[in-house]
């Protein structure tokens, strides 16, 4: 005799008896700690590819204004705000000081400056709560400090472990911030340690403290502050710009003696002559160079025009090119009207004072009541003539450079110019930083001297400016990207 079958009802089977504890689905279960690990893992992954990343752009940036930029815009990417401000302000009081936005137009941080240095978060960074004069002195808390709210009635900023949380705020800054919808703000200070730092600034016995060189802000639309992985990531990549900033600093400074002792050797302003107006365009590297340029009224009306270059770079080069321009300077008033005496004077002194060193020099003796110039050059590159009826490069004869033979010797030449002509002195160097070779630079500029607009042909500065965009068309439109390898001066005299 079988059993008796329980009913059957919708849905279930009654052959199947239920189980007395029903199992979680599994939706339900905790992950596997090998899941959270991977998911960990792949975050981390994710943060240093974005940081590789940021920091190679950063790295590529030649000058402290591509690099300032450059800095906002990842930091912006890195703590998701969509405005911000660097000031950079090197603690040492040398310089360059600047402030630069992002997502701030000129007016936006003229507002921002009206507000009290010591009630912003930069001011802190740089000068300390209470100012510049203030107990913590100009070195105000060494990180970050984040505003939640601009304008809330206590800024509840955070530096560090809540340092001045729950501090007042200015009613200019809450009024700024109002007018320009920021709702919150984080800054973190830009520092230079290793061989940024100042030894002279440890007490004895301690390492070097970081140098300060200023701090970048953010600001938020709306009230809030970055998470701590956020802060995190910031805080890995302003590290690295820190030294990369300080690497920058101490080239910008060093371009910034070079060019000044360069502009210290050469002519402080061009003369004023009838008959003849120049202009001149000097660029040089940062580690100094020997090309020069002159022009000095001699008696009766005439003009002496040279330029030249002298071997080597750097500090040695840059010397013996003032030396050398100060002898021809003399020669050319004693016996300007004969360039080849003037040349060969200079030769002269240069295998007697400067035996290691050669130098190519162009000297030109013009009048220009008469717009006729006597030339002669040693080892260098020929003028070229602009005009409305000519653009030519002027038949110089070949010669060795000064320095290089017991003896120099080479003819002059006569150029007899047409009113409205333009000459055009230049030095190696502006053909070498075509990176092409002689005959096709020769070729580039040619053409760009025939382009020139004869709107443009009647100012010297403006021929010059436009054979340098049409020659050097990459390093005129993007300054400051690459470091050239040539420096070169470019004199232009236009006879009427």
């Amino acid at each position: 005799m079988s059993a008796p079958h329980m009913p059957k009802v919708a849905g279930i089977d009654s052959t199947v008896p239920a189980p007395t504890q029903t199992a979680s689905p599994l939706d339900a279960l905790p992950a596997a700690p090998g899941a959270l690990i991977q998911d960990r893992l792949a975050g981390w992954v994710s943060d240093l590819t974005t940081l590789h990343e940021l920091t190679e752009c950063l790295a590529r940036t030649r000058s402290l204004d591509s690099a300032l930029h450059e800095l906002l815009r990842a930091g912006a990417a890195l703590v998701g705000a969509r405005r911000g401000l660097v000031l950079f302000e090197p603690a040492d009081g040398l310089g360059p000081v600047t402030t630069l936005g992002l997502g701030l137009s000129h007016a936006d941080l003229g507002h921002l400056e009206t507000v009290p240095r010591h009630a912003t978060s930069y001011g802190r960074l740089l000068d300390g709560p209470d100012g510049p004069d203030g107990p913590d002195g100009p070195d105000g808390p060494a990180e970050a400090v984040a505003v939640p709210d601009l304008l809330a009635e206590t800024d509840g900023g955070t530096a560090g472990a809540d340092t001045g949380a729950g501090t007042a705020t200015d009613p200019r800054q809450r009024e700024v911030a109002a007018r320009l919808g920021l709702g919150a703000s984080y800054a973190v200070p830009l520092l230079a340690g290793g061989a940024g730092s100042d030894p002279r600034t440890a007490p004895p016995g301690e390492p070097p403290q970081p140098a300060k060189l200023g701090a970048a802000v953010w600001l938020y639309d709306n009230p809030g502050e970055p998470t701590e992985r956020q802060r995190h990531l910031i805080g890995l990549y302003v590290r690295y710009a820190g030294e990369h900033l300080a690497r920058l600093l101490e080239l910008e400074r060093a371009r910034a003696h070079v060019t000044t002792l360069t502009h210290e050797l050469l002519p402080g302003r061009l003369p004023r002559m009838p008959g003849v107006r120049l202009a001149a365009r000097h660029r040089t590297t940062a580690g100094g160079g020997g090309d020069w340029y002159d022009a000095l009224p001699l008696p009766e009306g005439a003009l002496s025009l040279a330029v030249g270059s002298v071997s080597g770079s750097g500090p040695g080069a840059m010397a013996a090119t003032g030396r050398l321009r100060a002898s021809l300077r003399a020669y050319a008033v004693m016996e300007g009207e004969d360039p080849i005496a003037v040349l060969s004077d200079l030769e002269l002194l240069l295998r007697m004072t400067e035996p290691a060193r050669t130098a190519t020099a162009l000297f030109a003796y013009a009048e220009p009541a008469r717009r006729t110039l006597v030339l002669a050059g040693a080892g260098h590159a020929p003028p070229l003539v602009v005009g409305d009826r000519r653009t030519e490069l002027v038949e110089t004869s070949l010669s060795a450079p000064l320095g290089m033979l017991s003896c120099w010797q080479a003819p002059s030449v006569e150029l007899v110019t047409a009113p409205g002509e333009t000459v055009l002195l230049y030095t190696d160097g502006l053909l070498r930083r075509t990176g092409e070779p002689m005959d096709r630079a020769f070729a580039r500029l040619h053409s760009a001297a025939a382009s020139v607009p004869a709107t443009a042909r009647d100012d010297p500065g403006a021929v010059a400016d436009h054979v340098l965009r049409a020659l050097l068309p990459a390093e005129t439109a993007t300054p400051g990207l690459a470091e050239p390898a040539e420096d070169f001066v470019l004199l232009a005299a236009r006879f009427e």
